[in-house]
């Protein structure tokens, strides 16, 4: 039988389920941290996923250093990445599906949108419906008041410098310029084995996303600290910091993907013909990218 019919089958392993296990207890801990203020079950998840992470991604780069991996397997690399990248599509679209739905049916009604002879009552008196929408119906009927003006108003938050006054835009200069960087960096790598290149680019690439996560966590210190935005602030709140921190979560796990593909080029790990681990991790930055041009253009400009 030749080597291309081969199929290499790794042994059986626990480390799937193991992976699930972590995950489960992180988003389990996720819940119970909003909602009691003990975040220690979910930063044990945490530390349990990035246990299994670093377990399960040596075994995989130890198989392809021993040249186990044939065409075949690596083609099952290439569909597996392909749905998870699909699934995690179909995550955000929730979400952005969720705001969509807020924003333009649930809001509207709410205010009074469509009351007429076969639908007299409205459910709130008096409320108005105006984006952001920081309360909910009640509390603002109540006259509760909200310091937060709303991203979307000003593309960042007031009393900045001026260099950060437009901070959600440098944000997104920052990624798009992150998906050229990593571009260049495959290309090196791909049409001439051009190492020290790559090295460079891809660097630059994980530099990036730091500064992205930087910049978004001095977002949320502001917007949490002198803007009185919170989860809690109304479904604003809500679908600002869900769309944005799970973004921030796979900017998180991009830049380690990366990371640890540009640790794996130094010690000469990947050649112009067999890089499918840095491939793969670029996909996923891409990815990213798109998903916040996304998220910018709905929560911040509209």
């Amino acid at each position: 039988m030749s080597s291309e019919a081969e199929y290499y089958v790794p042994e059986q392993s626990k480390m799937p389920i193991l992976m699930a296990a972590s995950l489960g207890l992180a988003a389990y801990g996720g819940g119970h941290w909003m909602i009691t203020g003990e975040g220690w079950i979910c930063l044990l998840g945490i530390a349990a996923i990035a246990v299994m992470m670093y377990a399960w991604f040596s075994t995989v780069i130890d198989e392809n250093i021993r040249g186990l991996p044939n065409a075949q397997l690596k083609r099952s690399y290439v569909w597996g990445m392909s749905w998870f990248i699909f699934s995690e599509v179909m995550f955000f679209a929730a979400f952005f599906g969720a705001l969509f739905y807020l924003r333009n049916i649930a809001m509207p009604w709410l205010g009074g949108e469509g009351v007429g002879v076969n639908n007299p009552v409205l459910l709130w008196n008096g409320f108005e419906a105006e984006w952001p929408l920081l309360h909910t119906p009640d509390q603002a009927l109540n006259g509760e008041d909200a310091r937060f003006i709303g991203a979307h108003e000003s593309l960042a938050f007031p009393g900045w410098s001026n260099l950060l006054h437009w901070l959600p835009l440098w944000n997104t200069i920052v990624l798009i310029s992150s998906s050229f960087t990593v571009h260049i960096a495959h290309h090196a790598l791909k049409h001439g084995d051009n190492r020290k290149k790559f090295n460079l680019w891809l660097g630059i690439t994980v530099a990036l996303g730091v500064l992205f996560l930087i910049l978004q966590v001095a977002e949320y210190y502001e917007a949490y600290t002198h803007y009185g935005l919170k989860l809690t602030s109304g479904i604003y709140g809500t679908t600002f910091f869900m769309l944005t921190g799970f973004h921030g979560v796979h900017v998180t796990m991009g830049t380690l993907m990366l990371g640890i593909q540009l640790v794996r080029s130094y010690k000469g790990q990947f050649t112009s013909d067999d890089h499918f681990g840095f491939e793969m991790a670029s996909w996923y930055w891409h990815f990213v990218d798109v998903v916040w041009v996304m998220l910018f253009f709905f929560v911040y400009i509209l």
